[in-house]
């Protein structure tokens, strides 16, 4: 028999479910039925139930605790990204006080699961249109800006929390400098991309695949800026949690710019400077990404992330040793990580 004397009680789950009673009329729910979904990186979690509303069988209950959390972001990006053609789930009702939406249920069958070689050309041509929509809507002022504070807040996780705690490593003060000079050289060259609309997490646990032609599902959008046009791009083909070849990074990466150019979007004529660009990009992201595994390991107990830093780290010192810039970085990295690799220099 299972002790539950020491059951810690659920203190939003009573107000969670007094709210899904008062909307069963409406949605036809079943309150008796929610059951745990999933949970993110933040303090966000989702739970599932069942319903009889307009053909659904079931919906999705998001549970955002302020003040930790603010719904608001999500309902308003929910709106911007339907009106510009991408697939999100609507939000059918909220209590934004408490942190609560109703969802459409977009199922359980994520890119990472569906990704294979024979399926990854057709998903990724999908999710590359869809991001083509997005990007196509963008103007200033509906999302706030991906500016110089914003992006190196995010650089400065991976000092703080992959450096020093996650490696126990002491940066001297050559070693900061080092870090410094190459985070303005990063600085300096994204903030130069034309801007764009950006989900900021565009990955394969994000995208989820619907029956039709509605693909990709697009969740996981609160976030949402205004800033570097490939962003999402390398979010979606280096992504953190599955790897494909280089050569058909590049070759996605060129169907998208095409498309990007045919669709009138500001990005580089010539495709070697976009992927200059995009590659850029991706060593900012994933640098932070490295402080945000392994804050999300030190300081929130979720140490599940730490088997995806050694892909992560692997995209950092590949995109830092092709390019003159980033060498004095890739030899502090090295430090850090007491290693040596051969070093050859693309630009």
């Amino acid at each position: 028999m299972t002790d539950t004397s020491h059951t810690v009680p659920d203190p939003r789950l009573p107000a969670l479910q007094g709210w899904l009673a008062g909307l069963s009329p409406s949605f036809g729910l079943q309150p008796d039925s929610l059951r745990s979904a999933s949970d993110d990186a933040s303090f966000r979690r989702y739970f599932r139930l069942d319903a009889a509303h307009e053909g659904a069988r079931t919906l999705i209950v998001m549970d955002a605790p302020p003040p930790q959390e603010d719904c608001r972001p999500f309902v308003h990006a929910s709106g911007v990204m339907a009106a510009a053609g991408v697939s999100v789930p609507r939000v059918l009702a909220a209590d934004l006080a408490q942190g609560f939406l109703l969802l459409d249920d977009f199922g359980s069958l994520t890119y990472l699961q569906a990704l294979n070689p024979q399926t990854a050309p057709a998903l990724y041509h999908e999710a590359s249109a869809a991001l083509v929509r997005l990007q196509k809507a963008s103007r200033p002022g509906v999302f706030p800006d991906y500016d110089r504070a914003l992006l190196t807040r995010e650089l400065e996780l991976y000092p703080q929390w992959y450096v020093e705690r996650h490696r126990g490593h002491t940066l001297s003060d050559d070693d900061k400098n080092v870090m410094h000079g190459a985070f303005q050289t990063l600085l300096n060259a994204v903030l130069a991309q034309p801007a764009v609309y950006v989900h900021r997490d565009y990955h394969s646990r994000n995208l989820m695949v619907l029956p039709g032609e509605a693909n990709p599902g697009v969740l996981d959008f609160q976030d949402a800026v205004y800033g570097p046009c490939t962003y999402d791009l390398v979010s979606l083909l280096r992504d953190a949690y599955v790897e494909w070849p280089e050569a058909l990074v590049i070759d996605l990466a060129i169907r998208h710019w095409e498309q990007a150019r045919k669709a009138g979007l500001p990005v580089a004529a010539d495709f070697g400077d976009f992927y200059r660009d995009f590659e850029w990009m991706g060593l900012q992201r994933h640098l932070k990404v490295l402080g945000i595994f392994a804050r999300l390991n030190h300081r929130d107990g979720k140490p599940r992330y730490l088997a995806d830093m050694p892909l992560v780290l692997d995209y950092v010192l590949k995109a830092a040793t092709r390019y003159r810039a980033f060498g004095p970085l890739v030899k502090l990295i090295e430090k850090i990580e007491a290693r040596t690799r051969a070093t050859g220099y693309t630009f």
